[in-house]
Parts: C-alpha cells; structure tokens; sequence
C-alpha cells in the first residue's frame, strides 16, 4: 500500500480507477483481505509477454516492486501459473492485471 493511512481495498480500488480513466485497462482478478493485503501486478503488454510484480518496501519504508522471473517477460500461462501459486502461499494477496504495449507500472513506486 503506498499510503500507510488507507486500506488495502481503498488504494488498490483507486489506483485501478485511475488507470481506467487514463486508457490503461486495469481489472483485479483476486481481492484479498481489505485492510492489510499486500498486491500483485501482471502487466500484460498485449503481445510480447507479461511482467508481475509483487508489492514490497523499500529500505526506507516506501512502495516498491520485485519483479517475477528475473524481470524477464512471461508467456500469459505462465504468468497465470504463478499467480495461481503465489495465491496458493498468500490467499489474502491481492491481484491486478493490467494491459499496456508499454509496460509501465502506473502504480507507482521502484523497482528493486
């Protein structure tokens, strides 16, 4: 979560809302718990592949991001297998899958 002050279902609500209101199609596929849930991404660039990212901080306490795969883009089944196994591990996770050719994070943060 990037403000400390907001819950888990708040932010991420927002954050999608944003995204759709700029053109970034932006859905979530698993809502996890609505306080505390932590949040992963799957970039779709809409050919080339996926790229997820899993929610973190960085050392100093603000948003960042550890990408999946070594950073590497992912076919979309495999992108789905981990998210699959990733919920599997942290059920109240939760998921959003966003479109965008340019595969840019509009969530915010760093990437570690």
């Amino acid at each position: 979560m990037d403000n400390a002050d907001l819950s888990a279902d708040l932010w991420i609500m927002a954050q999608v809302r944003q995204c759709n209101q700029r053109g970034i199609p932006a859905m979530i596929l698993h809502k996890g718990d609505k306080d505390r849930g932590s949040l992963l991404l799957k970039i779709n660039l809409l050919g080339p592949g996926c790229q997820v990212l899993s929610q973190t901080r960085d050392l100093d306490g603000n948003l960042a991001w550890l990408a999946a795969n070594k950073g590497a883009l992912m076919s979309e089944p495999d992108a789905d297998e981990y998210v699959a196994r990733a919920l599997k591990r942290d059920p109240d996770l939760w998921v959003v899958e966003l479109e965008d050719r340019k595969g840019e994070n509009p969530f915010g943060g760093t990437l570690l």
